[in-house]
């Protein structure tokens, strides 16, 4: 595989590193010929960062070969770009491919889907298509969203689970227990501070019971998922926790997704493909009818989180929305806002209702997948939020 290059640059390898960037023609001052793999990875990249006129990748250059509308152009390009690049350059140079040239269409056809390098943006994109989407493509979509919820899994699914565990047990200790329920390792651990060294002993102040199974209430969880397009990476990281929330005995999980319109997904989540294709990408934002229909489904609060995945560009009742968010928490529910769920790093998002919903002491920010599990243990035990830092 080829680079750009590195720190130690001789002066002709930063010359071609600048002809590389720069797109040749007399504009870019470098005067550098290139060939083999280098004229390889330069039209490479002129085919989908070219155009016509001076010689600034950027603005346009000599750099014009360009992907045109054909299938086995593409197929190929798509092929050199996972030969000459690395797969996160590989990724981002695929999403501007769609974004730029206006490709979505030619992954309805099977054979593109199987060049294509699958990521949460691939799998977004193919989502927003799956109604437009021949017979013949779906299995092939099914397969490479597949592929990504596999490996998406694979990372967070035993970090989830061993957290929330651990947060499910912790909640369900009591603390005042029958002698015969008393934890005893884990009350001599809280009573350290009473050691009374002249008598050799710890005297407990507080003791911290086993939950006893029979007793203990089974958590809800509900994800309330905003399915506009700009939310397609959480979309995909939801459905995946959601799935892997399901699979805990401890939890009653519900996944509803929205837009104008709300879907409850919950009977799906056994397979977060099926959740995947059952959602539709695009359209308008109700949050206020999405909670509206999460608040009529809680018959518990103090045993439910309710967790809101939005941007927050509220298409209903602004009012409305607030007020039921202040009716929840009011009932006992702890309400979780996240402005996303994907690795994206900053969203954009409505501030004022983001700040509105803080006043309601609902604070609203945006959350990587590896740190989901960290809040919703914090949810479900009912302590401070882990939230990071802007």
């Amino acid at each position: 595989m080829t680079t750009l290059g590195t720190g130690t640059d001789t002066d002709d390898e930063r010359l071609r590193r600048w002809r590389l960037v720069l797109g040749g023609g007399a504009a870019d001052g470098t005067g550098r010929a290139l060939s083999g793999t280098d004229a390889a990875m330069d039209g490479a990249l002129a085919a989908l960062y070219g155009g016509t006129g001076g010689g600034d990748r950027r603005t346009g250059g000599d750099r014009s070969a360009g992907l045109g509308a054909s299938a086995p152009s593409v197929a190929r390009w798509l092929g050199d770009i996972r030969t000459y690049f690395p797969s996160s350059v590989v990724q981002v140079m695929q999403r501007d491919a769609i974004d730029r040239l206006g490709l979505a269409t030619l992954l309805l056809e099977p054979e593109m889907l199987e060049a294509v390098e699958a990521d949460v943006h691939l799998v977004g994109t193919l989502l927003s298509l799956n109604k437009a989407m021949p017979e013949t493509t779906k299995e092939t979509a099914r397969a490479v969203v597949r592929k990504v919820v596999d490996q998406l899994e694979e990372r967070l699914a035993g970090r989830t689970r061993a957290t929330l565990t651990g947060a499910l047990d912790r909640s369900a200790r009591i603390s005042r227990p029958r002698h015969r329920d008393i934890d005893w390792d884990r009350t001599v651990r809280a009573n350290l501070a009473h050691y009374l060294p002249e008598y050799g002993t710890v005297v407990p102040e507080r003791l911290v019971g086993y939950g006893r199974a029979s007793r203990s209430v089974k958590k809800e969880v509900v994800l309330c998922v905003d399915q506009s397009g700009s939310m397609a990476a959480s979309v995909v990281h939801a459905s995946v926790f959601g799935a892997v929330l399901a699979s805990l005995r401890s939890v009653a999980t519900r996944l509803v997704v929205f837009d104008t319109a709300v879907v409850d997904l919950t009977e799906q989540l056994d397979d977060p493909v099926d959740v995947l294709f059952g959602t539709q990408l695009g359209g308008g934002t109700d949050i206020n009818r999405a909670l509206a229909y999460c608040q009529s489904r809680i018959t518990r609060p103090a045993d439910t989180v309710v967790v809101l995945i939005s941007d927050l560009y509220e298409g209903g009742i602004r009012d409305e929305m607030l007020k039921r968010v202040a009716a929840m928490k009011a009932s006992g529910v702890q309400f979780v806002a996240l402005l996303a769920l994907s690795d994206e790093g900053a969203p954009a998002y409505d501030r004022e209702h983001a700040a509105a919903l803080a006043a309601l002491g609902a604070p609203a920010f945006a959350c990587t997948p590896d740190l989901f599990p960290e809040v919703m243990a914090a949810a479900l035990e009912k302590r401070p939020l882990p939230i990071p830092e802007a």
